[in-house]
């Protein structure tokens, strides 16, 4: 398991590197890694610009996925279900797509955001 503390967007460009060789070394496969990636940026992003504060990270393998998790200092519950915006807006597309990229979405109060992706090992 890996687990990081994110204040600002270079710091999360290094840790999503860091996550991203951790799993690639686990043998998960590439698309995986980018998905994985591509929920912890999304998810960590909304927490440093909305979130008035640092966001936490934790990656764990789990069996036949991967179980990522983004906490912020401020409490904000995301919707129960996603829908995504239109064209025209400038945001509202970010949890839609972790959604269409996850097995499921969980929230609570000790674990903030969690996503479970499945996927299997290479």
């Amino acid at each position: 398991m890996m687990e990081y503390e994110v204040e600002d967007f270079n710091a999360l460009r290094r840790v999503l590197l860091r996550v991203c060789s951790f799993l690639a070394s686990e043998r998960f496969s590439e698309s995986a890694v980018f998905e994985s990636k591509l929920i912890l940026s999304e998810l960590a992003s909304n927490v440093l610009q909305h979130g008035g504060g640092k966001a936490h990270l934790r990656v764990q393998p789990v069996p036949g996925g991967i179980c990522l998790c983004v906490q912020g200092d401020v409490a904000f519950r995301p919707p129960e279900k996603s829908v995504c915006s239109s064209a025209e807006e400038e945001s509202g597309r970010g949890l839609f797509l972790v959604d269409a990229l996850s097995a499921s979405r969980e929230y609570s109060e000790e674990e903030g955001i969690c996503v479970l992706l499945r996927v299997e090992r290479t």
